[in-house]
């Protein structure tokens, strides 16, 4: 009986030392240089709905239902999608945007986990006709569910699809 306690008591003291030194925070971030006007970049990233032509998240899903609410590249615009397990069920909305600089907007997951994330999208002129974009989304991990994070590493998993998104953005900017 005695060993059984211990057993579980050392459990418990494993979790509790595990959610203490697992990561508390994230922020996944990747960038990339647009051969375009500050601008440009700018009025055509501050649109939601474009995402779905350079977001890694629409290829794994194109038949994903979205609903939209609100006008969109303003302050509490909102783009809702349910999709199949690899992009799961959420919404996005826009909470704060300020012109030529930065789109801020909240990511709320329902599935596969509940989640809230703080996404970004910033610009920066390096140039006459060149952009830096910043891509990245930050948040808070709650223990005990912060154990995961010990052996999930967030950067390099979302990271591979921020890089193809935005090779994907700069693509089609420099088309036009």
């Amino acid at each position: 009986m005695m060993t059984a306690l211990y057993i579980v008591l050392a459990i418990i003291a494993l979790i509790v030392l595990l959610a203490l030194i697992a990561p508390k925070t994230y922020n996944v971030s990747r960038s990339i240089t647009v051969n375009k006007p500050v601008t440009e970049v700018f009025d055509y990233l501050k649109y939601i709905k474009n995402q779905d032509e350079w977001s890694p998240w629409k290829k794994k899903d194109p038949d994903m239902k979205q609903e939209f609410t609100g006008t969109d590249a303003t302050v509490g615009f909102v783009s809702r999608w349910e999709g199949n397990k690899d992009v799961g069920t959420g919404e996005q909305e826009i909470i704060k945007i300020t012109e030529n600089k930065s789109v801020e907007s909240q990511l709320r997951f329902y599935k596969p986990w509940e989640s809230q994330s703080d996404a970004y999208l910033t610009t920066r002129a390096v140039g006459e006709n060149a952009t830096e974009v910043v891509w990245g989304f930050k948040g808070v991990n709650k223990m005990p569910s912060n154990i995961f994070f010990l052996f999930f590493n967030m950067d390099k998993t979302v990271g591979k699809d921020f890089e193809e998104g935005l090779n994907d953005l700069k693509r089609i900017l420099e088309s036009k």
